[in-house]
């Protein structure tokens, strides 16, 4: 992650499949011309696709539905709620019989949700990095920083939607994959359900984007303060699942 990077001054713009391509396996060159070409429309557009392309997909399979019940009842279930026959059995309508009301709400909330989401971390960024250690990125660079590092979370969805499906389950790439013996419900396994390849792919490419928003050569600081901000939340949801269950 101290990789040579050119100027953001200097950076030439690229085009939407380069930049795509780049933020996999140069991410901090392609970082520095979406820095000083702070576009992200079509990169949103094209996670959003790919994304919810993917989900709508699995979901629409006899497999996925099974699956996303099966998911939907065990995180009920890890708030502390007990599921009784009558829930479970309109959870199960829902999910394999939905309305075409619950069809448009989906659709319409993969589109939705993913900007929020991004302008809620957008903000915290900007805050932490800019606004209290007196950075001086604007917060449209921190957003298309955002936008960009979540191509690898569509990457991500493409990876691991096949391996539900062939898996019938979910969180194919987690850490609680490889540590069966762990009981499960437990703290631990929860925290190790958390850890997963492409969110730690994902912040480090983060790290990337946002040292080169600020102009820092070295991202490890940066890594560090991102990477603890998500083990304190992961912590936290772990301690209050295992507490309630």
């Amino acid at each position: 992650m101290s990789e040579t990077t050119p100027q953001p001054e200097t950076a030439r713009p690229l085009g939407l499949g380069p930049r795509f391509v780049g933020i996999l396996t140069a991410p901090r060159q392609t970082f520095a011309s979406v820095v000083a070409h702070p576009r992200w429309l079509l990169m949103a557009l094209l996670v959003v696709v790919l994304t919810g392309g993917a989900q709508l997909w699995f979901q629409s399979t006899e497999v996925g539905k099974q699956v996303t019940l099966d998911a939907t009842i065990r995180q009920i279930e890890s708030m502390g709620v007990t599921v009784s026959d009558e829930m479970y059995e309109q959870t199960r309508q829902g999910i394999m019989n939905p309305s075409p009301a619950r069809l448009a709400f989906g659709g319409i909330a993969m589109l939705v949700f993913p900007p929020i989401i991004w302008a809620i971390l957008a903000g915290v960024a900007y805050l932490v990095f800019g606004v209290f250690t007196g950075g001086n990125a604007t917060f449209r660079q921190v957003y298309a920083v955002v936008v960009h590092s979540s191509v690898v979370g569509a990457v991500g969805a493409l990876f691991t939607t096949p391996l539900n499906y062939v898996r019938e389950a979910t969180s194919a790439t987690n850490l609680a994959v490889f540590l069966p013996f762990l009981t499960e419900g437990s703290f631990f396994a929860r925290l190790a359900g958390m850890v997963d390849l492409f969110i730690v792919w994902w912040l480090a490419v983060l790290s990337i984007g946002i040292a080169v928003a600020y102009g820092k050569k070295k991202s490890g600081g940066i890594a560090l303060v991102v990477f603890g901000i998500y083990a304190l939340i992961a912590i936290a949801i772990a301690a209050f699942q295992a507490a309630r269950s």
